[in-house]
């Protein structure tokens, strides 16, 4: 199975124009524009790299960490995000002589609260894995879904017993990994019917098989004794870590996770939810990373190129069908690992939280909103999603509940804003549509003319000046 080109990668300098495999999209890629046919630097590039890397030794590292300047504030805030969010909503009342104002309750009015924060990495992670094959490739897969659904299913049934040959006993890790490659397994399926359409049918196509795979797991009883309502995770607490190092893993759930009391003598507790956070976005941050490597490496610059201009990809010889493939296969991977993550901390699921079709609607009205096409922007997507689905939430933390404490009960607030989530949410999708088509990302991008993490370190520089 060759998926390399089948002529010369220089055909098209011989006919006197540059071959450029990233489709003109250089908005897009964060990689140096070369003239290599594959995307990779030059050797006069890479000499004259090693030339400047020598006479300053350190210069690479102070490169890289120019570059990524923007995600190491992006994983800063996300770290210290359980700190703020505790400090800001045990803020006390203060009686301001006319009125009393509880700070505390408006912040955890307006700031989501941990659970809703943990379901944007589910959601985020799923998203970035749709957005991985629909919007660097152009196909978009309606019945995305189901890989999902394997991911959260395989972790479950592998921890139940239920599936031979593997104990109960195998590490969460290794079995997160293996719904994985399942879900990769059932892509490669799936994509060797799909990809021979395209369009619209493709999408068709990736829907049908999904709800045909939904209606098979709703009524199969081996999965559980109530294959509607889904198997529940009945082994030991899953953990995240190194397999096999109980010194080097934390246990991840909503009542049954690791805690830590007094951490080194500063008086914090941490919680079962914060720590499953900490250890659920780490996951999510290294998927993050992998899906950026292969975007930005020659294979990401072919999907692209497919993209953009899938007869001239394959005109030039790429063998666009087995690339579209393997692109399918990393998709549903991560998208096996989002559901991975999914079940081992809610220690259960439904098809109709993972199989089901709506699923995939969730991450596809999140990857508009964040900008289709920026792999990040899915994750910015889920933020403002799961902050809207908390603040109209009906829970206690909602605003409904805060304004019911502030001025008594009202209509207003039972039908305009208790539980009116997806009322909203498909009305800023209607928006973002009409007058963000690129969503936050892509419009922050066109806004300061390429990517954050290349424009952020020359903003920082004009102001140290």
């Amino acid at each position: 199975m060759a998926i390399s080109p089948r002529v010369p990668r220089d055909l098209d300098r011989e006919r006197g124009r540059p071959l450029r495999t990233d489709g003109g999209d250089s908005a897009v890629s964060e990689e140096p524009e070369t003239d290599a046919p594959d995307g990779r630097e030059t050797t006069t590039e890479r000499a004259g790299d090693a030339t400047s890397s020598s006479a300053d030794g350190d210069h690479w590292l102070r490169q890289y960490a120019r570059d990524h300047v923007a995600h190491g504030l992006v994983v800063a805030v996300f770290a210290l995000y359980p700190f703020i969010y505790s400090s800001m909503a045990g803020l006390p009342r203060v009686d301001l002589m006319v009125a009393t104002v509880d700070f505390g309750a408006f912040f955890d009015a307006f700031m989501p609260a941990m659970t809703f924060v943990i379901a944007m990495l589910f959601l985020g992670l799923f998203a970035m894995s749709f957005d991985f094959i629909s919007g660097y490739t152009g196909y978009l897969s309606f019945g995305h879904a189901a890989f999902y659904g394997v991911g959260a299913y395989t972790i479950i049934l592998i921890a139940n017993g239920d599936v031979p040959v593997l104990p109960a006993e195998t590490p969460f890790v290794v079995t997160m990994v293996l719904g994985g490659l399942l879900a990769f397994a059932l892509a490669l399926a799936i994509g060797l019917v799909s990809f021979r359409l395209t369009g619209v049918y493709f999408a068709m196509i990736t829907l049908g098989v999904a709800q045909v795979i939904y209606e098979l797991v709703r009524n199969w009883d081996y999965v559980a004794a109530n294959p509607q309502e889904g198997p529940t995770h009945q082994g030991s607490t899953p953990e995240i870590g190194i397999p096999f190092v109980d010194s080097l893993s934390v246990s991840i759930g909503r009542l049954a996770g690791t805690e830590f009391e007094n951490v080194l003598g500063l008086g914090i507790d941490l919680s079962a939810t914060e720590v499953s956070y900490w250890a659920i976005g780490l996951i999510v941050l290294l998927c993050y990373f992998a899906m950026q490597r292969i975007i930005h490496s020659p294979f990401g610059r072919v999907m692209i190129a497919i993209r953009e201009n899938e007869e001239r990809a394959r005109a030039i010889g790429y063998n666009v069908f087995w690339y579209k493939m393997v692109a399918f296969g990393f998709s549903g991977f991560f998208a096996g690992i989002a559901g991975a993550l999914f079940a081992g901390f809610r220690g259960n699921a439904s098809p109709d939280e993972t199989f089901y079709f709506l699923h995939t609607a969730d991450a596809l009205i999140v990857t508009i909103v964040g900008g289709i096409g920026t792999l990040a922007g899915p994750l910015f997507g889920s933020v403002f999603f799961e902050w809207l689905e908390d603040i109209l939430s009906s829970e206690q933390g909602g605003l409904a509940p805060f304004l019911r404490d502030l001025v008594g009960e009202s209509i207003v607030i039972n039908s305009v804003i208790d539980g009116r989530a997806p009322l909203y949410l498909g009305i800023v999708f209607v928006l973002f549509v009409l007058f963000v088509p690129n969503g936050l990302l892509g419009s922050v991008r066109d806004r300061i003319g390429g990517t954050v993490s290349k424009q952020l370190p020359s903003v920082l520089d004009r102001y140290r000046r």
